[in-house]
């Protein structure tokens, strides 16, 4: 009779063997040396595969959604089950699964044909967990602070969930395209794709839901200093000599609620 200890060891590498099972290119319940029938380990076997595949699909679609729409149904059920393979969620909330799909399709062969796949799905990601982000009410009292203290010593705190994507590929373009599925919005993403016009999505919320805006370099560059976390007074003189207009943004900021509030950066 083996001990608690060995018990749950013994319990521990039947479950690492019943994972790697799982996410195998293929099934083999031989491999698994369960006490059931070798048929009905393999159907078993088969059944947890179809279940977490299934759910890879599901949660990258939601994650991902444009991808779907770029490769087609079948080639992305087979996408979605590969990345579940090769990096398997890390937690029980598969809505948090997916953070390195960039990165992943970018060292994929099959996808050099497509090399901005990548930063479409990052931007897809992003728009994601913008969704997902807590939320936020203006602090419009903070904003007499930009009065009463030297920029030096503030900050601009952005609204939960806004993001800075940057590519050397059109990704705004191709989202408009995929998501209005116009004649005018492809031809417009082929040019754009051919001429390899690089793009800055902010991802910022509309309502309840996440958009992405194309943002100009200037504009972008401030707002990667405003994510980074830099005073009021480094971002302006970050921009000093693009031409950015601060009044304008503040004003679009307030209104399009980009903006949380002002911050003193002793707080």
């Amino acid at each position: 009779m083996s001990s608690p200890i060995e018990a749950r060891q013994l319990e521990a590498e039947r479950q690492r063997a019943l994972l790697a099972a799982i996410l195998a290119p293929r099934a083999d319940a031989a491999a698994l040396d369960l006490q059931e029938a070798g048929e009905r380990a393999a159907r078993g076997l088969s059944a947890y595969r179809a279940n977490a595949e299934a759910l890879a699909e599901r949660a990258l679609d939601g994650a991902c959604g444009s991808l779907r729409a770029m490769l087609g149904d079948e080639d992305f059920a087979h996408l979605a089950a590969e990345f579940w393979r090769a990096r398997p969620p890390r937690s029980g909330d598969v809505g948090e699964w997916g953070d390195d799909i960039g990165d992943w399709l970018e060292s994929h062969p099959a996808m050099a044909a497509w090399p901005y796949l990548a930063d479409c799905a990052r931007l897809d990601l992003a728009l994601h967990r913008n969704e997902r982000a807590a939320d936020a009410q203006v602090d419009t009292e903070s904003f007499a602070l930009l009065a009463s203290i030297d920029a030096a010593g503030l900050r601009l705190a952005l609204m939960p969930g806004i993001a800075l994507v940057s590519s050397r590929w059109p990704i705004v373009t191709i989202r408009r395209a995929h998501r209005s599925g116009l004649d005018a919005d492809f031809a417009a993403a082929r040019e754009a794709i051919a001429l390899e016009r690089g793009e800055h999505a902010l991802v910022c919320r509309d309502g309840w839901r996440a958009e992405a805006v194309e943002l100009d370099a200037s504009a972008a560059g401030w707002m990667r200093g405003l994510l980074d976390g830099i005073s009021l007074a480094a971002a302006l003189e970050s921009v000093a000599m693009t031409g950015f207009d601060f009044s304008a943004w503040l004003a679009q900021a307030i209104q399009q609620r980009w903006l949380k509030g002002v911050v003193r950066l002793t707080d």
